[in-house]
C-alpha cells in the first residue's frame, strides 16, 4: 500500500469520488468526524470542504428558485444553537450573534413540498422581514400563507406583499396544567385560525407540512440533534450545512409521497439530480503530479 501510494497523483483539492462521499455522509445526517471516519479522511478537510460545497450550493438555490408559481406555501422557526447554549455562554459572548440560540425560518409549498426559502437568524422582527421579503421575491403570483402565532409576522408579511396575499394565522393552543418535561412538550389541546388578511381557503390553514420539514431538518442534520455534543461551534459552518441540506433535499431526494423530488414537482428542473451533480456545482479539481519519490537516507 506504501509503494502504490507513493505514485498517486495528489489532487490541490480532494477528488471528485472523495468530495462525493463527503457529501453523502453529511446529509444522512453523519457529524463532521464521523464522516472524517466514514470517509477515511482527515477532520480538517472535512471542515475545510463544508464551506465550499455549502457557499455553492446557497448560491446556486439562491440564483435558480425563482419565479415560482407555488400556491399554499407554510412558515415556521426551528431552534438550534451555536458555541453553547444562552445559559451557559460567558458575559463576552451574550447578546451577539452567533452566540447561544439560532433559528433558521424555513418556508414549504404546502403542494410541492418545495423549500423556497431560508434565512438564518434570531427570533426577531429584522429576521422576520428578512425571511419574508426573501420568499416575496421568489414568488410569481398571489399565495395563501400560513405561519405560526409569532407576532413578527404580521408586519413583516405586510411589508413584503401589502394587500396581495391570502394571509391566515394558526395558534396552537397547549394544556397549562401539563408539567413539561426535559423531552417532551406540553400536550396541545386544540388550534385557533385567525385570517389576517385577504380570503384564504379554511381548509388549508395549517403548519403541518412546514412542521414535518422541521423534524426533517432535525433528522438530517447533527448540528440539530438535541442533547448532544454534535451543535455548531461557529455559526457559519451552521449556514453552510443548512444550505447544503436543503439544497439535498430540493434536489436530490426524493419525496415518498410525490415519487419526484420537490425541485422536479415545482418544475425548476427537468431531471433527478443525485449527489454527484451537487458536487459538480464545484470547479474541477486540478492534478498536479508527484516528483519522483526518494528514500530518505539515515
Amino acid at each position: 500500500m506504501r509503494e502504490r501510494w507513493r505514485i498517486l497523483t495528489v489532487m490541490n483539492t480532494l477528488p471528485r469520488y472523495k468530495q462525493t462521499q463527503i457529501v453523502a455522509a453529511l446529509v444522512e445526517g453523519n457529524s463532521l468526524r464521523a464522516t472524517s471516519r466514514i470517509c477515511d479522511v482527515a477532520f480538517n478537510t472535512v471542515l475545510g470542504f463544508l464551506p465550499d460545497i455549502g457557499q455553492a450550493c446557497d448560491e446556486y438555490q439562491d440564483r435558480t428558485l425563482r419565479g415560482l408559481t407555488c400556491k399554499r406555501v407554510q412558515c415556521d422557526e426551528c431552534w438550534a444553537f451555536c458555541y453553547a447554549k444562552d445559559k451557559n455562554l460567558p458575559e463576552d459572548k451574550k447578546g451577539k450573534f452567533g452566540f447561544g440560540s439560532i433559528w433558521t425560518w424555513v418556508a414549504i409549498d404546502a403542494d410541492t413540498k418545495l423549500v423556497p426559502s431560508y434565512v438564518i437568524g434570531n427570533r426577531d422582527l429584522k429576521t422576520a422581514c428578512m425571511f419574508i421579503d426573501d420568499l416575496a421575491s421568489r414568488l410569481s403570483s398571489r399565495i395563501q400563507l400560513t405561519t405560526d402565532g409569532l407576532r413578527v409576522y404580521v408586519n413583516a408579511v405586510e411589508e413584503s406583499f401589502g394587500a396581495d396575499i391570502d394571509y391566515a394565522v394558526l395558534s396552537k393552543i397547549y394544556a397549562s396544567t401539563q408539567e413539561e418535561t426535559r423531552y417532551s412538550p406540553a400536550e396541545c389541546v386544540g388550534v385557533e385560525r385567525k385570517v389576517m388578511q385577504g380570503n384564504p381557503d379554511g381548509k388549508h390553514i395549517s403548519t403541518s407540512f412546514v412542521e414535518r420539514q422541521n423534524l426533517t431538518l432535525r433528522m438530517g442534520m447533527r448540528r440539530f440533534t438535541r442533547l448532544t455534543n454534535g451543535f455548531s461551534k461557529k455559526v457559519e459552518n451552521h449556514a453552510y450545512q443548512v444550505a447544503l441540506h436543503f439544497m439535498h433535499y430540493n434536489f436530490v431526494r426524493i419525496h415518498k409521497t410525490l415519487r419526484v423530488t420537490p425541485a422536479q414537482e415545482a418544475g425548476v428542473t427537468d431531471k433527478l439530480w443525485t449527489v454527484e451533480d451537487i458536487v459538480n456545482l464545484l470547479p474541477a479539481p486540478v492534478a498536479k503530479k508527484r516528483g519522483p519519490y526518494k528514500k530518505n537516507s539515515k
